[in-house]
């Protein structure tokens, strides 16, 4: 996991203790689980806005710390934050898709055992 720029070892150490499901879910589930999945508040004809909730708090807060270091030195995070941003999304909510995307990625990972690669990305 620390082959991916913007994560260290104590976002490494985080996802293997509290996240033991890594690598056995699939990418809603495991984005489901972190709590970076957005929700819909839907009811009948009323469709209200989509947010995070839920999850693993523990996981999400060193996953956005983590998610601020590789917006500016990982460049497929930094490109995919700044796209978002140019769709006039706001800071905060593109931030949030990069976690989502990040926790994919990750659980692909180990799932496949495999190191980072940037093409794949």
């Amino acid at each position: 996991m620390t082959s991916v720029p913007g994560v260290g070892k104590v976002m490494a150490f985080t996802l293997l203790s509290e996240l033991p499901e890594l690598g056995d879910l699939n990418r809603r589930q495991i984005a489901a689980l972190v709590g970076v999945a957005p929700i819909n508040r839907d009811s009948g004809k009323l469709t209200g806005k989509r947010r995070i909730r839920g999850g693993r708090h523990r996981v999400r807060t060193v996953m956005f710390m983590a998610m601020l270091s590789a917006i500016q030195c990982n460049p497929v995070f930094k490109q995919f934050y700044e796209r978002l941003k140019a769709q006039g999304k706001l800071p905060k909510v593109a931030l949030i898709a990069c976690m989502c995307k990040m926790i994919v990625m990750l659980n692909t990972m180990v799932k496949n055992q495999e190191p980072w690669r940037e093409k794949t990305a």
